[in-house]
């Protein structure tokens, strides 16, 4: 871990976009992004070489299941300018595009998944962004403790 990489928590739903896809793949865009704040994470504080948590959500047992690495620097996401695509934005020009997103690198699957009530059971993890209530977020910022911390719960 370097001074200057940030660490990351990306979501996905594994019937969408899985860690094993991720996998499988390598590399891939992180596209759809369509939060304001998620947005701006990865386009004002994302670099390459950044840490990510892959995390699971809307399955059955919500929680980190793997590890990647931001590969590239924020770029439009084409899917806003494809009127077939479910994330179609009109209102987003080519000039001044509205959405960013990075690529992702795959690094590795843990083990085992580190639930979501396992990281909410963890007082060094209380002001985590993830478990705070309400916080639906699909990217966010980990600190860097938390990040250590969570890397000994594997």
């Amino acid at each position: 871990m370097t001074k200057n990489t940030q660490y990351w928590l990306m979501k996905s739903e594994p019937d969408a976009f899985s860690i094993d896809d991720l996998k499988k793949k390598g590399q891939e865009a992180w596209d759809g992004v369509r939060n304001y704040q998620a947005r701006n994470f990865m386009r004002d504080g994302m670099r390459v070489g950044d840490k990510i948590f892959f995390y699971h959500s809307n399955c059955d047992e919500p929680g980190i299941v793997g590890i990647a690495e931001v590969a590239t620097d924020a770029y439009p996401d084409p899917s806003q300018f494809d009127p077939k695509s479910k994330y179609f934005d009109a209102a987003s020009s080519r000039d001044n595009p509205r959405w960013m997103l990075v690529d992702v690198k795959f690094v590795k699957k843990l083990k085992h998944t580190i639930t979501l009530k396992q990281l909410q059971a963890e007082p060094a993890l209380v002001d985590m962004a993830l478990v705070r209530k309400g916080n639906r977020l699909s990217v966010m910022p980990v600190g860097a403790e938390e990040w250590r911390h969570i890397l000994t719960m594997e």
